[in-house]
């Protein structure tokens, strides 16, 4: 059939460009299939019906007549199959901190954590379900499971109390279910309640041992909520500790704090399921045990080596150092040797020769000093050394020295009538004789030059000098060695 469908197709392509003989084959196609449909019988009508059918017979043919190309088609359906990976079917689990945000007459909205694991599936959602109190038939709340982690229960009746869990739901099934421990009361509450933790209660609370105890910490809430103190989640010894509860406040009493009275306190405000809980961590303090073992390990010259070991009891505080004292046996007095000494051993040292040393240590923590004292049991004798002097030779050295100038004089240039001096400086031993010369000719008691020396610096003062004072002024130097000598000129202008 499919034969004579073919050339009935080709006859009309002919009469058109052949270019057109792809496009326009379906187009006669059917136009061939409606002559045919009253010429044949209806089992005829079909395969000209199913033209496009043809396509798939076309490709059936040569799949049949490529009969040896179809064995390696098989073998390559069973290569994934042998490989099958199975999936790990467990459930997601169970949602974390459940609790309740708010409560109205006919309402309760939950809030909690997304679970820990959720699978390879991936979390679907989470399924809410009630129970009435005395009842043990859970229903849905929610139809589809949900992926927020905030809920609103609707249409509850006022006065009734219900039992909340929610559910987490994978593929691979539905967690563990997370249930609110006490059933909710369905009435409105006006103030949900909220703990007030003061400021200096957040950290720890140090009192000492026979310190009273006495706390008060405000809450809000209404209607009156309840109110719940525990330890260790058990109630609290009521023989030791007073709690007075009030409308906006609780109060935390003890007469006499003891050690055995630190740890953690609870403190839960709870109105109809909806809570607030705060912790109260108490620590009571007692000054520390004396340190152990304290031991005089060395003496030498002026020092002595001790080392000790920390206290048996801490008085429930970290030590926070050791006080070290001396005691001269001489005096019997005890002396601060060192303060707050971090670590177990220590070095005293500047002990006086010949004294008899005993030592004690003080352990120190937050509370105070240790009552007693380690104190060491043999005592530190300073002894003598005997040392000889000697004192150094020095070698004596010729400390004779002819003069000789360090710093000549230099030219200078003055004008009349105002004082000017001339320096220089000169060294010998013994000490030089200084003689002033003016043109060489020696300068004696004129009151007109002062002449001084000091420290080997030689001036010369020349007072109101005219134009007759310049000329060439030497410094010479005389010892029993030798001599030397300077000289510098001077100008003295007259102004115009």
């Amino acid at each position: 059939m499919t034969g004579k469908t073919a050339p009935q197709a080709t006859d009309p392509a002919p009469e058109k460009e052949p270019a057109q003989t792809p496009k326009e084959e379906p187009a006669p196609a059917p136009a061939a299939e409606e002559p045919q449909a009253p010429e044949q019988p209806p089992a005829t009508e079909q395969p000209p019906a199913d033209e496009p059918a043809p396509v798939p017979t076309a490709e059936a043919t040569p799949a049949s007549e490529e009969g040896s190309p179809a064995p390696p088609a098989e073998p390559q359906a069973p290569a994934p199959e042998p490989k099958p990976e199975k999936p790990k079917a467990e459930p997601p689990s169970s949602p974390l901190s459940l609790a309740v945000e708010e409560v109205s007459e006919n309402s309760v909205t939950l809030t909690w954590k997304a679970p820990e694991q959720t699978g390879r599936s991936g979390l679907d959602g989470y399924v809410v379900e009630i129970c009435k109190d005395g009842s043990a038939d859970w229903k849905a709340v929610n139809e589809e499971p949900f992926l927020s982690t905030r809920y609103t229960i609707p249409d509850l009746s006022s006065g009734d109390k219900i039992h909340v869990r929610v559910k987490a739901v994978s593929a691979n099934g539905a967690s563990v279910p997370a249930t609110l421990e006490q059933p909710v009361l369905i009435r409105e509450i006006l103030q949900l309640p909220k703990i007030r933790m003061p400021r200096h209660l957040r950290q720890t609370y140090i009192r000492r041992v026979g310190d009273a105890v006495n706390i008060m910490i405000p809450f809000q809430g209404k209607p009156d909520p309840e109110v719940i103190w525990t330890k260790g989640d058990k109630p609290l010894d009521t023989s030791r500790i007073n709690i007075r509860n009030t409308q906006k406040d609780t109060i935390f009493y003890i007469r006499q704090a003891q050690r055995s009275d630190s740890g953690k306190y609870e403190l839960a405000v709870r109105i109809n399921g909806a809570e607030d809980k705060a912790t109260l961590d108490i620590r009571v303090i007692e000054p520390p045990g004396p340190p152990q073992n304290l031991k005089l390990v060395d003496v030498w010259g002026f020092n002595v080596a001790l080392e000790w070991t920390p206290p048996a009891d801490n008085g429930n505080s970290e030590i926070k150092g050791y006080i070290v004292q001396k005691s001269d046996k001489k005096s019997g007095k005890w002396f601060t040797a060192l303060e707050r000494c971090t670590r177990t051993s220590c070095t005293i040292s500047d002990l006086i020769i010949g004294n008899t040393y005993s030592f004690r240590v003080f352990a120190e923590n937050a509370c105070g000093l240790s009552e007693k004292a380690a104190i060491t049991s043999g005592v530190a004798h300073i002894k003598k050394t005997k040392t000889s002097y000697q004192p150094e030779k020095i070698p004596q050295r010729d400390m004779m020295e002819p003069p000789k100038f360090t710093q000549p004089l230099t030219d200078r240039t003055t004008t009349r009538g105002y004082s000017t001096h001339l320096f220089c400086c000169v060294r010998g031993f013994p000490q030089p004789k200084i003689i002033w010369m003016k043109n060489q000719m020696e300068i004696r008691e004129d009151p007109k030059y002062i002449a001084m020396i000091e420290q080997g610096v030689c001036s010369l003062e020349i007072r109101k000098p005219s134009p007759f004072d310049g000329g060439i002024y030497t410094c010479k130097a005389v010892n029993p060695l030798g001599e030397a000598s300077v000289d510098c000129k001077l100008d003295v202008k007259v102004p115009q």
